[in-house]
């Protein structure tokens, strides 16, 4: 091998790893920021629970129960 081929190698492997280095950083950066949401609506059955046309419909039964 002479030297020329051998920098050439050199700087491929310097710059891989490089370009390795920053993937990796990218990708645990992406990881962090997925953390759980604060949520401003209820969830599951309180969200429907609290929907204007549930309400209308329990009425409308408590109405037909009571008559």
């Amino acid at each position: 091998m002479d030297g020329e081929q051998r920098r050439g190698r050199l700087s491929s492997f310097v710059v891989g790893g490089l370009v390795g280095a920053s993937a990796a950083l990218a990708a645990a950066r992406r990881r962090r920021r997925r953390g759980p949401a604060a949520r401003r609506t209820p969830q599951g059955l309180e969200a429907f629970e609290g929907a204007p046309c549930y309400r209308e419909v329990v009425e409308r039964e408590l109405e037909e129960l009571e008559s």
